[in-house]
Parts: C-alpha cells; sequence; structure tokens
C-alpha cells in the first residue's frame, strides 16, 4: 500500500485544523447563569396578587471550572424574586417562611447540548403554589422551556451555553409568572 506524505499532512492538518476549532468553539472555563440573565423584561400579567408569597427553589447545581453552565438554586430563586418584584404578581416576596403563599419551583431537566454552532437548551422545572394557612394547592404544572443561542449571540461556545441557559430559564420563569398571574384565588 502506497500512501503519500502529501495525504498524510493533509489529513493531520484537518484533524488538527477540527480540534483547533472545537477548543475555541467550547475552551475557556465555564460560568454559572445569573440572575440577571434569568430575570425576564416584562412579563405580561393579567391579575396583580394582593398577597404575598415565600419562595422555595430546588433540583440546581453549581458550576465546576470544567463542567457546563448550570443554574444554581440561589440564582434562579434570585431571578424568580425579581421577576415577581418587578412584575408585581404578588405584593411581595418574603424570604424565609411567612407569606401568604408558598411557592415551590424545583428544576427537574435542563437539557444541554455539547457541540454545534447553534446551542439549544430545554428546561422543565415544577412549579407548585399553595396557600401558607392551609396548605392547599391552588396551582401546580411542571413548566417547559427553551432559548436558542447562535454564534451571533457570542463566539465563544461556552458562553453561548451560558446564554441559551440562561434563557431558558427567563422564559420558563415568565411562562410561570404568566400563568400565575392568570389565577383568581
Amino acid at each position: 500500500m502506497k500512501v503519500s506524505m502529501k495525504s498524510i499532512f493533509s489529513s493531520s492538518l484537518f484533524g488538527v485544523a477540527a480540534v483547533v476549532l472545537t477548543s475555541s468553539m467550547l475552551g475557556g472555563c465555564a460560568s454559572p447563569s445569573t440572575a440577571v440573565g434569568m430575570t425576564p423584561a416584562a412579563i405580561k400579567t393579567t391579575n396583580k396578587h394582593a398577597q404575598s408569597v415565600s419562595l422555595t427553589v430546588g433540583g440546581g447545581k453549581e458550576t465546576s471550572a470544567t463542567g457546563k453552565s448550570q443554574i444554581s438554586d440561589a440564582a434562579f430563586a434570585d431571578a424568580i424574586s425579581n421577576a415577581i418584584t418587578s412584575s408585581k404578581v404578588f405584593s411581595s416576596v418574603i424570604k424565609g417562611s411567612g407569606g401568604d403563599t408558598v411557592l415551590t419551583v424545583t428544576i427537574f431537566n435542563i437539557d444541554q447540548p455539547s457541540f454545534g454552532f447553534s446551542f439549544t437548551v430545554k428546561m422543565e422545572a415544577g412549579w407548585t403554589l399553595k396557600r401558607a394557612d392551609t396548605g392547599a394547592v391552588i396551582w401546580q404544572e411542571s413548566v417547559k422551556s427553551e432559548h436558542t443561542a447562535t454564534t451571533s449571540d457570542a463566539f465563544a461556545g461556552i458562553e453561548r451555553l451560558r446564554l441559551a441557559t440562561e434563557g431558558a430559564a427567563k422564559n420558563n420563569i415568565a411562562e410561570a409568572l404568566r400563568k400565575i398571574s392568570a389565577l383568581d384565588f
């Protein structure tokens, strides 16, 4: 079998170029999703509830420097709290216990791609609103959302993934609070 040096060099060069391109697209240290990046700018509301709400968030993960951008419980709780305050869906957000209603949000799943020029992140979170005095469930739903970030949003893959993750969380919060604002209780 006769192999030319030119073909070996071409295939090696192609392989190195692919690795360099992939590294530049994904390279860098992962940064966590931020509350600011996850907070919706405006939420279309139907009702503004006079009750206060206490908030509990679970299911989030901390971001490791070598892993993918994650959503921490604290950052997601801050984003939800900021969105409730700015939209006035409830009269106030109470830290800890003591509100008229209790909102519990649990992140079930975040589906993140590993490669690509466009990153679409899909998210699912369970939202439960209860009366604080009786524990009766007012509303409960699994809210699904997604967001796509492209190279026009950020060239670096690690940043593009964070933006897509924040966008999916932002859309999840906006949709859930829109639904809660439509409730009569």
